[in-house]
């Protein structure tokens, strides 16, 4: 290690082993907060970590005795937050643009990669500039499509305007999906990347189907059993969800409607489907058995940027029932492991529906098929992926050889 000044400040250059890159993650949402972005985020931070590159993860302070974490290859900075309306589990990071540039003086990262385009995130990205630091950026969440849901969608047209804003002050945009890349290169987004996203296919596995669970839902060997995943929430579009319910209900004798995840709508869907179960938030091994456990996994949002849950479902031997957008668009082959429907065209979800329940035997022909779809959604294939994207941004010669192919979106 070597020690310069500059301007009266102590610099610390720490010299990267090779081929490592020193990287600073911005992010304001980690686990063990529950949602996709966390989650997803959090098994690249590992599988970048094991492919020998040093992480500062920046993050909000999720309780007033969180710490941070510090060991060889990873440490936090934790930054001050606030609760998100309507979303109070979840913390906003607050603007530190000046922390920022203090941190990155004394210790500069070979790149900055932000996840989220809050006040921190687009703190992060101005102290980046300032200092001249390579960006990289993820486009997570469809914040523009939420605002419908929430009374404000006379936000949209701004709100779009400032992602672009953000997302083009970047070197590169990452998007897990060919269809959100071509979406946003529409809205003038420049430099998009299409990026996989991963499973855990050792987690999420047909194997964990139990005959126990299923009877704790008051389900026998020939009932139908429909799985929701998600947060319970308006952008979820989960009256489409309840309706399907309905019309299998009228074609089959019985088919149980088992929620997992927890939310504001909550309690007005139990008073709207008292018969449903509400499981609440299940995790690892819990939420994987609820996946093998159910029929079909039905899936009606049409907001997501991806949706996790659709490839988990589907490497849990489970068949899918969504509109064709996001994860689904990419990951489902009509009725081979799932079934599609336009976006928007409820008629023909409820048609689908409907041909599901009398014809049972469709669902066992696509649990078979469900998984091979998503085997080779790897993390370690993922990581390598976007390390390559990171080294070319930062301008530092790439490893030679990479172990593995990157898994392009299909």
């Amino acid at each position: 290690m070597t020690t310069v000044h500059s301007d009266q400040i102590v610099v610390e250059e720490y010299p990267a082993s090779s081929p490592s890159l020193r990287l600073s993650v911005v992010t304001e949402t980690w686990p063990p907060e529950i949602n996709g972005v966390s989650l997803t985020l959090s098994r690249l931070v590992q599988g970048l970590c094991a492919r020998n590159h040093q992480v500062q993860l920046i993050r909000p302070r999720q309780t007033r005795v969180d710490q941070a974490l510090r060991h060889t290859g990873f440490e936090e900075v934790l930054m001050r937050g606030m609760p998100i309306p309507r979303y109070p589990e979840l913390k906003l990071g607050l603007p530190g643009k000046r922390a920022l540039i203090q941190a990155w003086t004394l210790k500069r990262p070979d790149l900055v990669h932000i996840a989220t385009e809050g006040p921190l995130g687009w703190s992060a990205l101005q102290a980046a500039r300032r200092l001249r630091l390579p960006v990289t950026s993820d486009f997570r969440t469809n914040f523009h499509a939420y605002s419908q849901h929430y009374g404000v969608g006379w936000l949209r047209k701004p709100i779009v305007a400032y992602l672009r804003k953000f997302h083009n002050l970047t070197q590169l945009t990452m998007v897990p999906t060919q269809a959100l890349r071509a979406e946003l290169m529409n809205s003038g987004f420049q430099n998009v990347q299409v990026v996989a996203r991963g499973v855990d296919t050792q987690l999420f596995n047909p194997d964990r189907r139990s005959d126990e669970l299923r009877a704790q839902w008051g389900a026998r060997a020939d009932s139908l059993v429909m799985l929701v995943v998600g947060r319970l929430a308006a952008e979820k579009n989960l009256d489409v969800a309840l309706q399907a319910f309905e019309v299998m209900r009228a074609h089959h004798a019985d088919v149980r409607l088992v929620f997992v995840g927890d939310g504001p709508l909550r309690e007005s869907l139990r008073q709207r489907c008292p018969q449903a179960v509400f499981a609440g938030m299940r995790k690892q091994a819990e939420l994987a058995a609820y996946y093998a456990s159910a029929d079909l996994f039905v899936f009606p949002s049409v907001t997501e940027t991806f949706g996790n849950v659709t490839i988990e479902a589907l490497a849990s031997g489970l068949p899918v029932l969504a509109f064709d957008t996001a994860a689904a668009g990419d990951w489902v082959k009509n009725r081979s492991n799932g079934w599609l429907v336009p976006v928007n065209d409820e008629a023909g979800f409820f048609s689908v529906a409907a041909s599901l329940a009398q014809n049972p035997s469709l669902l066992a022909q696509a649990r078979s098929l469900a998984r091979a779809q998503v085997a080779d959604l790897d993390w370690r294939q993922i990581a390598v992926q976007v390390e390559g994207l990171m080294f070319q941004a930062s301008g530092h010669a790439p490893p030679a050889p990479m172990f593995a192919q990157p898994v392009l979106a299909r």
